[in-house]
């Protein structure tokens, strides 16, 4: 694996799709545990201002936090580590496992930024893995903004229209992700299908471990530690 050109290519348009990354029996067992836990009528953590604005239907779990070790080896897989490194430089440091779920004919999520990016060296590095196929067919793809890691802040407006230079990315069982925290993306309304990724959040050395507490949408920013909107975008 050409972990340098990936690294390149990363930095260039803020993120980078390595497809078949993962072994298809690693990516079932996964779904298998993630659909176990969530069953079919999963409850929101978040309350009803914060779904209404944010237009994010989609429920985490962070299985670390419940000793749910289950996920630690894919997580620790040898070439994502160095591919990590690659991008971030050796001294870079863990975050957490967060598990994404999202209920059939859901609406996904509007566009956002995880982090606030004024400042630009300060930032998570979301690694993404799809453990089944998110296709027109399911619904559910992950739309990005290719080089919108050094545009800035989100620009405020609607928060799920198209914008030009959009890039929707085809997602199959296996495939890898890796997305800068300060890049533009959202994720398209679910069909008939569930939906779950898997992010084992990055950072470069250095990054306070709350990076990601408040995210940056295009009509608010929103503080996940207080649960509330710590600015009004019009």
């Amino acid at each position: 694996m050409e972990f340098e050109k990936l690294a390149e290519q990363f930095w260039e348009q803020g993120f980078v799709v390595v497809e078949s990354f993962f072994q298809a029996d690693e990516m079932d067992r996964l779904c298998h545990l993630i659909f176990e836990e969530f069953g079919d009528s999963p409850s929101f953590m978040h309350d009803e201002e914060f779904l209404e604005k944010s237009k994010a239907d989609v429920i985490p779990w962070f299985p670390q936090r419940e000793g749910v070790f289950d996920f630690d080896a894919t997580g620790n897989h040898r070439d994502l580590q160095r591919l990590t490194a690659a991008i971030l430089g050796e001294q870079w440091c863990e975050q957490y496992t967060m598990v994404m779920f999202s209920n059939r004919n859901s609406d996904g999520q509007s566009w956002h930024q995880d982090c606030p990016p004024e400042n630009p060296s300060r930032f998570n590095l979301n690694r993404l893995v799809y453990p089944h196929d998110i296709d027109d067919q399911t619904g559910g793809r992950t739309v990005v903004m290719p080089g919108s890691h050094r545009r800035g802040v989100l620009p405020a407006g609607a928060p799920n229209e198209d914008l030009d230079g959009q890039v929707v990315l085809q997602l199959n069982k296996g495939t890898l992700v890796l997305l800068h925290g300060h890049c533009w993306h959202r994720v398209l309304p679910i069909n008939n299908s569930k939906r779950v990724s898997i992010n084992f959040r990055s950072a470069p050395a250095g990054t306070p471990d709350d990076i990601t507490d408040v995210c940056v949408y295009r009509n608010m920013r929103y503080r996940f530690s207080t649960s509330e909107v710590v600015q009004e975008r019009v």
